[in-house]
């Protein structure tokens, strides 16, 4: 088995590659880790591989604030300096900086 690494670290601001909407990544799942039914949703000609990093987003977009799920293939690191504006983004992280959020708890 290959060891897959992800892209992107917990706290980073990322923006989505096709569609307009950025967030704080909260965690990673080495590969695809969701149900089948959610992933067949998705158009076929736009279905990411499975075999992949998927991130767990904090995303926010021009009406509202929500949780994403995300290939890593269609995520791009967000250089704007601008934090997001997410209500949860402080139960899980500190004060933005240097473009991305610090940890507010240890991970296991």
């Amino acid at each position: 088995m290959l060891a897959r690494h992800a892209k992107y670290r917990l706290g980073q601001v990322v923006r989505h590659r096709k569609h307009p909407f950025r967030g704080v990544v909260f965690d990673v799942d080495p590969e695809f880790s969701n149900t089948e039914e959610w992933y067949q949703a998705i158009p076929e000609d736009s279905r990411p591989t499975k075999a992949q990093p998927f991130y767990h987003l904090l995303a926010e977009n021009d009406q509202s604030y929500y949780v994403a799920y995300v290939s890593e293939q269609n995520l791009i690191a967000d250089y704007s300096g601008e934090p997001v504006d997410h209500p949860d983004i402080p139960e899980m992280f500190g004060p933005f900086e240097d473009g991305s959020y610090p940890l507010h708890f240890n991970l296991n």
